[in-house]
């Protein structure tokens, strides 16, 4: 279980600031072209490391399958919704009602994998809403422009807020699906890595041939500078491969509804990190709503 609880904690980790990193080129490229690319460069980066490490010989065809299921749902309807939303509500926002896929997890695991729910679910569920509600409903503190305060653009509403959360919502139920359907290859003994390139691999090709239809837009248009490459790049490796590698490793070695939970608190570690990188206070709301959604599914997961 120590494995699983370090491994969880670590992606929660790149997840955390692989969202800041992304926020500039989802807004420069939009959300699809942005997945397709990274998904593009981790996807050679994985397979390579699979084939020098002889990882693809703990899967057979069934295994494979499953988790190419696992990627189609998590990452391609998954992180194209996650990533959709970001654009639109910000980092701080977006890692915070995405904390709601522990708790879905947890029921999907219950329903799916027969993992049993306590009790005290029901009001772990409660804390995270209330977690949630306080997030979204509290803004970050202004920051001083020498003729008074606004808030930092990555503070910015793009659009309607309520889409942004319905879409960041439906990215965690992606999530939680994805994470249930790769659990019993995982715990089979698939090397994570190679079920990464797996995964990855079939998203990639998915994204490229929705490219290909008809009134969708296949390139990345102007915005794609080599500075927001760069970015794409580093964003790529350090959330989709190493906390994709990350999240199966927990799943190989421990409960679903923990490594959930414990890769739920990006809200709490990407707090202070937008707090350093963006010198804007976050308001007391957003404490108090990573928490205590964080204590909430907790509260789920430990009974």
């Amino acid at each position: 279980m120590l494995t699983a609880n370090l491994a969880a904690l670590g992606a929660a980790l790149c997840w955390a600031a692989s969202g800041l990193i992304a926020i500039g080129p989802v807004r420069a490229i939009g959300s699809v072209a942005f997945n397709r690319l990274r998904m593009s460069i981790v996807f050679v980066g994985t397979a390579l490391a699979a084939t020098l490490l002889g990882g693809w010989q703990t899967l057979d065809l069934q295994g494979a399958a499953i988790l190419a299921l696992s990627g189609a749902v998590g990452i391609v309807m998954g992180d194209t919704a996650l990533f959709w939303a970001l654009g639109r509500i910000g980092p701080r926002r977006n890692s915070v009602i995405y904390a709601t896929n522990a708790p879905i997890t947890a029921l999907l695991a219950w329903a799916v994998l027969g993992e049993a729910l306590g009790p005290w679910t029901a009001v772990g569920i409660a804390l995270v809403t209330a977690g949630v509600m306080l997030a979204i409903f509290f803004r970050a503190s202004p920051v001083p422009n020498g003729t008074g305060t606004v808030p930092h653009d990555w503070e910015s509403v793009r659009g309607r807020l309520l889409v942004g959360v319905g879409a960041c919502l439906i990215a965690a139920v992606c999530q939680a699906a994805g994470s249930v359907i790769a659990r019993p290859v995982m715990a089979a003994g698939a090397d994570p890595i190679a079920a990464a390139a797996v995964r990855v691999g079939m998203s990639g090709l998915l994204l490229f041939a929705g490219g290909l239809l008809p009134g969708q837009r296949f390139g990345f248009g102007p915005g794609l500078t080599p500075r927001i490459f760069a970015q794409v790049v580093v964003n790529g490796f350090i959330g989709l491969g190493l906390g994709m590698t990350l999240l199966l490793i927990g799943l190989a070695h421990g409960n679903a509804g923990v490594v959930a939970t414990l890769s739920a608190t990006s809200p709490v570690l990407i707090l202070p990190m937008l707090w350093v990188w963006t010198r804007q206070r976050p308001g007391a709301g957003a404490w108090a709503g990573a928490i205590v959604a964080v204590l909430g599914v907790a509260l789920i997961v430990n009974r």
